[in-house]
Parts: C-alpha cells; structure tokens; sequence
C-alpha cells in the first residue's frame, strides 16, 4: 500500500459501503464489516487488488475470484448481492480516491486467468463473428467442459435450460420433466409425427418426446460431448429406432417436412442480426399447420444491448447475444410464421439456477476434481449471478410458439388451446 493508514479491509469497505452485510479479512491482517456475517470475503493477495483496478466491475471481480486472490464463505449468491451492485455503480469519486489510497503500481497491467476467453477483437481476427467455425468453437469451449461435471451440476435430467415448477416446492427433477412435457404439449405432438429438436444438448426433449408422445426424432447440437452422450443414451434407452442425435450445426439440416420443431436455448448463440433467417429457415423446414416453440433467454426491452459483456462474454458465452421478446416475436411472424402464444418463466429460471447452484455446491470437491478449481470457480460465480439477474428482472426467460398456416390460413390448433396449463 502507499499509504500505511489505508488497509485492504478499508479499501473493500469503501467498495461495499458501510450496510454491506459481509465481513472482509485481508492478507494485510486487516478486517472490516460484522464478525457475525452470514458471508466473508477473504482477499488474499495483492493480486485481487490489481483485477480490480486493471478492469474495475464485474470482470475485476471474477478474475480475482476465478483467480483465487478472492475468495467467499457462505453463500456466495447472498455475496453477489453485496458485490456486483456496489462494485459497477462506483462514481468517479470513488475511483479517485481507490487510485489515491492503492497508488499507481495497482493500475498495471495482469495476465488473466487461463479460463478467460479471448476478447471480440481478437476472437475476430480468427474468424467472423457467428460464422460456423467460430459458433462450433464458441459452443465447444462452453459445452465439452466435460459431461461428468455436467451431470454433477445439472443433476439425472442433464438439462441445462430452464426447468418449469408446478409447483414452488417441486424438485429439480420433476420441474426439468414438466418443461419438456409443457414443450411436447404446446406442440401438439402426437404418435407418429416427426420433430426436429435444434441445440438439442444432451437429448433430453428428443427422449421425452419419443418415450411419452410416441414421435419420430432428430436432435442436432453443435457439442461433440453433448452428441456422444445423448446418442449412448437414446440408444441405452431403447429409442434409437425413432430417435437420433447429431454432431450438426442445424443449419446444415437437410431433411423438411417436420411436424413441430423445439428450439429450447440456442436462440442465444446465433447473433441478433441472424435471428431474422433463423426463423425462415426454421419455419421452412415446417409442414403447414407445424408447430415452432422457442424457448430462449431475453433482454427485459430494447433499450438493452444485445451482446453480453464483462464476465459472461469473457468467461461462459463467448459472443453470445440476447434480444427482447418483441424482437423475437417480430422475427417469428416476418418468417412466415404465425405466433400464437408468449409466456415469460424468469421466476422459473430463478429457481432452476437455485437447484444447479445447490448441485454444485453439494459436489464441490468431485467437480474441481472434474474440471478444475479454475473452471468450478467460474460456473460458481455464474450460476450465482444469473439466479440474481433473473431475479432482479435484468434478463427474462421467453417461450413463443408460432405455427405455419396453410394456403388459406388454417392453423390446426383448437379455437382456444390451454396445452394443460
């Protein structure tokens, strides 16, 4: 420090604000806040220091954390609520005075943690933006972490989208099976038909629908992990007759004439400005009167911008875009596609990533064993931070169905379907 009266656990204590309900030790021996908090935070080393100077809000925060330098008992979601609101809404005032007490040498420049991801500007040196080589490299680098820290994470179902509760009490389980029952019902599936599951992850949508709708299935995932492990399943489950997973980006889908298409959380890989011809090509691959549903994460309103930044874009989904619901159901009906239903889940989300975060925590030791301190750290601080975010309506959960009329406008819905909800 430059100034032997200012202690780390001060400078923290500026950062928080004086109603933090966190206690703070620092590698200086210093301490601030309640001894009785339900949350600590332990800065241990000077490195924390330089994250957060270096690139002050949330990626300082999650590079030092990622890092190690600082570090979290207890719940780290009742932490974020002292964390990320105090540490982005710093005034100008408050950097003067961190840059005053901290002095120069913390403004330097700080290799980042292995697990961060290239910035946009390099990522595009390499290859356009959405392209299909830099889309297959963004998802692989988020998907092929490995399937058996899935599983410990995102629990039996391995559904890594939003579950829906009937009820708030329901498990993890049994929500994750009521959201691919509530899909398979919007879509009117029935014995028979054909779906094209697109983004299919570890297969979970193809499998409930041929188990308990009796359908033909197609499921594509741009994840080779993901491909080998849905494709072991459908075929350990006695499905591969009428069901099948691919290693494709669904834009290199050949087959048309589908029944219904499910499109549950890839929506926010493909780009904004590709969400018009996501839609038309989609809905080009419908039978008139088949059913699209999508089921994706949205931005609250327009005002928002559509690609993620800091901390997400860095270190969980490289290049991904989110767009709002209007946005989403404009595309929809420009491709040719009629929408007949729009139901927002972001409470639903909320507590999905409650259970995932609970997963992880459970399986701590065997997930860092899995997939390394580093790479736990950030799905920690990321599940964390978007149950927060869903919560605080700073992003939405969107499911939209739309259906492709015929000649004459028919649609092949009932006057006023209710799908059971």
């Amino acid at each position: 420090m430059t100034q032997a009266s200012t202690t780390v656990g001060e400078v923290f204590e500026r950062l928080l604000g004086p109603r933090a309900t966190v206690s703070i030790t620092a590698y200086d021996g210093s301490r601030s806040g309640p001894a009785d908090a339900p949350v600590a935070i332990q800065v241990r080393s000077p490195l924390a220091l330089d994250y957060l100077m270096s690139s002050p809000g949330d990626l300082g925060l999650a590079r030092a954390y990622v890092a190690g330098a600082l570090d979290v008992t207890g719940d780290l979601y009742t932490a974020l609520h002292a964390l990320s609101a105090q540490v982005d809404q710093l005034t100008p005032a408050d950097r003067l005075w961190l840059l005053r007490k901290l002095g120069p040498r913390h403004l330097r420049v700080v290799k980042p943690p292995a697990e961060e991801h290239p910035s946009r500007f390099r990522r595009g040196l390499t290859a356009l933006r959405h392209s299909k080589e830099r889309d297959s490299e963004a998802i692989a680098s988020h998907y092929d972490v490995s399937n058996r820290f899935y599983e410990l994470v995102l629990g039996p179902s391995m559904a890594y989208t939003c579950a829906v509760f009937p009820t708030a009490d329901a498990t993890l389980e049994e929500a994750q099976a009521n959201k691919f029952d509530l899909v398979c019902r919007k879509l009117g599936l029935k014995p028979g038909m054909r779906l094209l599951d697109v983004g299919c992850g570890w297969g979970g949508m193809v499998a409930h629908a041929v188990r308990h709708y009796g359908v033909e299935a197609l499921g594509v995932t741009l994840s080779r992990e993901q491909a080998q492990w849905a494709q072991k399943n459908i075929v350990a489950l006695g499905l591969a007759d009428r069901a099948e997973i691919r290693h494709l980006d669904y834009r290199d889908v050949t087959e048309t004439g589908f029944d219904a298409i499910s499109s549950i959380g890839l929506t926010e890989h493909i780009g904004a400005r590709n969400v018009p011809g996501y839609f038309r090509f989609l809905a080009g691959k419908l039978k008139p009167h088949g059913r699209l549903l999508n089921h994706c994460i949205t931005n609250p309103d327009t005002s928002v911008a559509h690609r993620s930044r800091g901390f997400i874009d860095r270190y969980v989904f490289p290049d991904g875009e989110l767009e709002a619901p209007g946005e989403i159901v404009t595309a929809m009906h420009d491709s040719g596609l009629e929408v007949r239903h729009s139901e927002n889940l972001r409470e639903h989300y909320a507590l999905t990533l409650a259970g995932w975060c609970a997963n992880l925590d459970e399986h701590w030791d065997e997930a860092v064993a899995e997939a390394g301190a580093g790479r736990s750290r950030v799905w920690a601080l990321y599940l964390a931070a978007c149950r927060l975010a869903f919560e605080r309506r700073e992003i939405e959960l969107h499911q939209v169905l739309g259906v492709r009329t015929d000649s004459e406008g028919g649609m092949g819905l009932p006057l006023r379907p209710d799908w059971g909800v």
